[in-house]
C-alpha cells in the first residue's frame, strides 16, 4: 500500500481542481427559465398578484409555452433588481 502525504494548501488545491473538472464534465448549467414560485422567491414577494403586475408592466420577461404554464426569465429578474438598486445618501 502506498501513502501519499500532501500539505494542507496542496490538498485543497487538488480538491478544488477535482471538483472543477467534475462540474465541467457534467456540464451543470442552471435553467434560464424558472417557475412562478422561483421568480417570487428571487423577487422576495409572496403575492402572485404582484408577480402578475411585474409581468404585465413589462418589468420582467416571461414565456407561456402552454395555456397554464408561465415561465420567467431569470436574467430579466436580476436586471429588474439591479435597475431598482438605491445608492446610499
Amino acid at each position: 500500500m502506498q501513502v501519499i502525504c500532501l500539505e494542507d494548501e496542496a490538498f485543497h488545491t487538488l480538491l478544488e481542481k477535482a471538483v472543477e473538472r467534475i462540474l465541467e464534465k457534467q456540464s451543470i448549467k442552471e435553467d434560464r427559465w424558472i417557475s412562478g414560485e422561483e421568480a417570487m422567491r428571487m423577487l422576495r414577494i409572496s403575492s402572485k398578484t404582484t408577480l402578475l403586475e411585474r409581468r404585465n408592466n413589462g418589468d420582467i420577461r416571461y414565456s407561456q409555452p402552454e395555456k397554464k404554464i408561465i415561465l420567467y426569465d431569470k436574467e430579466s429578474i436580476l436586471e429588474y433588481l439591479e435597475k431598482n438598486v438605491k445608492n446610499k445618501f
